[in-house]
């Protein structure tokens, strides 16, 4: 029987692949991005909405650019979270997602396309209030981890999560 751990294995690998990127390997740089882009598009999408995949590309973009940067290759997918939550706040504010739209035309919440529904209503918040809704229901982090990655305090991810949830509840009802 092995002692080996196929998790260890793998983050040990995936250090090893950022050490090499850094090092400057086109290769290491190409199966880096390979591994990275579909964590990124899951969290740009629900922040950014119709600009998730520019988010995504943004965040993307400064990950590789900035890969020299990270000290701890093991510590990458908090880096990488970090940056692509940030830049899907920053490009949902730019396309002026912050200001939510008329909310009395959400979808009944028993029509077929549940996805659709849920996206409209998403599409009503903020991008501050999808990002910790992200943060929480999706990523599964504590409010202290997402006050610390979105650099606020945690209370005020506390009022945001709790005005989200009860908005989304809300426009879901409708």
């Amino acid at each position: 029987m092995s002692d080996a751990n196929p998790i260890e294995d793998a983050a040990s690998d995936l250090a090893d692949l950022v050490t090499a990127a850094q090092a400057g390997s086109s290769m290491a740089m190409q199966a880096l991005l390979t591994e990275l882009t579909p964590y990124v598009g899951k969290l740009c999408g629900p922040i950014a909405l119709d600009d998730g995949a520019d988010a995504a590309q943004n965040a993307l973009i400064t990950v590789l650019r900035d890969l020299r940067r990270l000290r701890e290759p093991a510590a990458l997918h908090g880096w990488v979270r970090t940056i692509a939550v940030r830049e899907a706040v920053r490009v949902a504010r730019r396309a002026r997602r912050d200001i939510p739209a008329e909310l009395p035309e959400v979808p009944a919440a028993g029509d077929p396309q549940l996805a659709a529904d849920v996206r409209d209503v998403l599409d009503r918040l903020s991008p501050e209030h999808r990002a910790v809704l992200v943060l929480r229901d999706l990523e599964g982090m504590d409010e202290s981890e997402a006050a610390q990655l979105l650099a606020i305090p945690t209370g005020t991810v506390k009022s945001r999560l709790h005005r989200a949830r009860r908005s989304f509840r809300q426009e879901w009802e409708r």
